[in-house]
């Protein structure tokens, strides 16, 4: 109980851990996020920190992709 209203406590002050960051942003990239994820982050006061993350982890997703694409290519032939 005293666990909840902690949580409660934190989302309600505006900051986000990196941990609820990260999960909403892999969240938002899959597709899935539960609906108590969603309305946190819709009660966020800038999303500036979610462009960003996205950004980043779009630039991460991409490279990894690249990589792993050399790596076969160098394999095959």
């Amino acid at each position: 109980m005293q666990e909840k209203q902690t949580d409660q406590d934190q989302n309600q002050t505006g900051k986000l851990s990196l941990w609820q960051l990260v999960v909403s942003v892999l969240g938002a990239a899959f597709g899935v996020q539960s609906g108590k994820t969603q309305r946190r982050d819709f009660q966020q006061k800038s999303p500036w920190v979610f462009i960003f993350a996205g950004i980043v982890f779009g630039i991460g997703f991409v490279l990894t992709l690249v990589i792993i694409v050399k790596m076969v290519l160098a394999t095959t032939g």
